[in-house]
């Protein structure tokens, strides 16, 4: 053969070699997309309790990576009928793992439906998390299975009928049968549902009380139907009632209290004074200038959480101190040792006397200042500080790296994660950083931060309490975007990323479930309507995560509420999440300016006003980061304006 003809050969032959190469990797690929296809069929089946075909998909992944992911949905919608031998052997298997708490989880509930007690109280200390409502519930069952009085304990715990499902309901109803709770303990159950708007749990609860279930329900839902029927005779009938006119006054509070004055004679003085607690707190979320006096009425009544919460808030808006004071004192004390009360309470203590020096309220603001949050910010401020960035700790080893780079969880994590499963991954990185020191959260936050997983990296440098860094926790990326666009719209950058990391935790493609899309979370018609407003002609609302897209459209929108709140930033943060017209209605209460802190407290929407205190303390923050001094959320949050005051424009 030629020197020629070889070299053809081996070139024929080294083609069919890479064809095959490139045949196999691409056969490779086909089978594991075929295998993820699979496991994704196999967790919705489980999801959805379909045992069979849960079997089915199981059986097609004998050799899966998340080989006890693939045990664990083939498992779980078998645990009705399940052996205790083949959980167990389950559990023995994985133990140590995530998924092998997740199990025990799912099982716990299991053995308290059907109230096995044996066993659930042998694996009930096993279990490492402690923050199921439905466990607890179960676990006070059992001990009241068993003869304890677990009232005190129940009394604590259920204060959400919203989220009670099964097992809370049947604790009450043991609760209620045995002697445990007494007819007040139920009449406040009654009145808790109908204050969340829990139908449900409100028909259960007249049953116990030996009322009509359909006339409870109407009092949450139908109100004004209720109320039709009168007062009735018995306390029961007379709860219900009273339900109905709290539920009432969420529409008109007016009509309430023309109700409740026809019909107080028939009422004794506490029942009297829970109506009008009921109107009081309708008219506070309403933010109207008469609630002040309606709580006045309400002065005899037993408070609720939430009512305890708006009294002290309408009295704040009021700058009635003593009030104040008196009703952060008089909440129960799991409430009142809260970081907002404890800073409103040293605030009142102050405004009583002695200012600054009163001893009380120093102890207050150092016990919550060194905590980097709204009221750790605002407290510290009270003791004469700034808000600085700590000093970083020592750099991290490549030792220190690489330790984690090789965790198996973590690495599980990121699979997960590369999978869009973010509740799996989240489970496996949460449980990994439970048994890391200080150093190692850092380095796992860095680690996050190289595979470009922003949000565990400030989640997970959140855990440190010694050693800080900022960078992680309030990190700064996409700022060859983002700094071009604030800076022609002559915005804060700072308050810029405030925002987003309260929006997106910098995840790019986070879509919320009613549609908001994005690192700034923009919804379609505010995308739209802002794209035609700034002359983006090219913007169509698929392009929402696009990242450039999203950030020109979202700080546009920014800009236009800011414009719209007289330049006022916890204004135009509470119009970014509730939408402008809400923040421009309760600025329409106001006939004098009004501290931001007290404006961002007494914000009506729970998600909104959590939201505003979010962004403002992370704003501070970045401020701080990006100018390299102190500063002052005092000074950001400044006055709010009454409307009209402050050279508002309408977004």
């Amino acid at each position: 053969m030629t020197y020629l003809s070889k070299l053809f050969a081996g070139a024929l032959l080294a083609a069919s070699c890479l064809t095959s190469a490139v045949a196999q990797a691409s056969e490779g690929a086909a089978v594991a997309r075929a295998d993820e296809d699979t496991f994704m069929l196999l967790r919705e089946a489980s999801r959805q309790g379909d045992a069979a075909k849960a079997t089915a998909y199981a059986s097609r992944l004998p050799n899966h990576e998340f080989a006890p992911y693939v045990e664990y949905y083939r498992l779980k919608p078998q645990l009705r009928t399940a052996s205790s031998t083949e959980v167990l052997g389950f559990l023995t298997r994985h133990n140590g793992s995530a998924i092998a708490e997740r199990m025990r989880i799912d099982w716990l509930l299991e053995l308290g439906r059907a109230r096995d007690w044996n066993n659930f109280d042998q694996q009930l200390p096993l279990l490492l998390s402690n923050d199921d409502l439905q466990l607890k519930c179960y676990a006070l069952m059992s001990r009241m299975a068993k003869g304890e009085n677990v009232a005190a304990d129940a009394r604590e715990l259920l204060i959400q009928p919203p989220a009670y499902g099964d097992a809370c309901a049947a604790l009450i109803a043991g609760l209620a049968q045995s002697g445990q709770f007494s007819a007040d303990d139920l009449l406040l159950q009654l009145r808790l549902a109908g204050e969340m708007d829990a139908t449900g749990p409100s028909r259960r609860t007249a049953l116990l009380l030996g009322a009509s279930d359909t006339r409870a329900a109407r009092a949450v839902d139908v109100p004004a139907l209720a109320m039709a029927r009168g007062v009735g005779d018995t306390r029961a009938d007379k709860a219900i009632y009273l339900v109905a006119l709290s539920r009432m006054a969420r529409t008109s509070h007016k009509l309430a209290i023309v109700a409740l004055e026809r019909n107080a004679p028939k009422l004794d003085s506490t029942e009297l004074a829970i109506g009008w607690a009921g109107i009081a707190h309708a008219a506070s979320l309403a933010l109207d200038p008469d609630a002040y006096t309606y709580w006045q009425k309400a002065a005899a009544a037993p408070l609720t959480n939430e009512q305890f919460q708006w009294k002290t808030r309408i009295a704040l808006r009021r700058l009635d101190w003593k009030t104040v004071a008196d009703t952060i004192n008089a909440m129960p004390p799991h409430l009142r040792s809260d970081p907002a009360w404890a800073y409103w309470l040293a605030r009142a203590m102050q405004a009583a006397g002695n200012g600054a020096r009163n001893p009380e309220a120093l102890a207050l603001y150092q016990r919550i200042a060194d905590r980097n949050h709204f009221y750790g910010q605002l407290a510290l401020e009270e003791l004469g500080k700034q808000i600085s960035i700590p000093p970083a700790p020592p750099p991290l080893a490549a030792a220190e790296l690489a330790a984690i780079e090789g965790n198996q969880g973590l690495q599980r994590a990121l699979r997960f994660f590369s999978l869009r499963l973010r509740a799996e991954g989240a489970r496996e990185w949460n449980w990994e950083l439970r048994k890391f020191s200080e150093r190692e959260l850092l380095a796992a936050a860095e680690f996050a931060r190289r595979h470009d997983i922003l949000d565990r990296m400030v989640q997970t440098s959140e855990r440190t309490r010694t050693m800080f860094d900022y960078t992680q926790r309030f990190p700064a990326p996409h700022y060859d975007i983002l700094h071009p666009t604030t800076q022609d719209l002559g915005l804060d950058k700072a308050w810029v990323y405030g925002l987003i990391r309260q929006e997106s935790r910098f995840i790019l493609d986070a879509r919320s479930s009613v549609g908001a899309s994005g690192l700034m979370q923009v919804m379609p018609g505010t995308g739209d309507y802002v794209a035609r407003k700034i002359g983006l002609g090219d913007y169509v609302k698929g392009k929402l995560t696009d990242l450039r897209t999203n950030i020109v459209l979202g700080a546009n929108y920014m800009n236009m509420v800011l414009q719209g709140a007289g330049g006022s930033q916890p204004v135009a943060t509470a119009a970014y999440n509730a939408g402008p017209g809400r923040p421009r209605r309760w600025r329409a209460n106001l006939s004098e300016p009004m501290e931001g802190a007290i404006f961002a407290e007494s914000i009506p929407f729970t998600e909104t006003r959590i939201y505003v205190k979010n962004v403002m303390a992370n704003a501070t923050n970045y401020a701080a980061l990006f100018d390299n001094k102190p500063q002052s959320l005092k000074a950001r949050l400044g006055n709010v304006m009454p409307p009209g005051k402050a050279g508002d424009t309408l977004p």
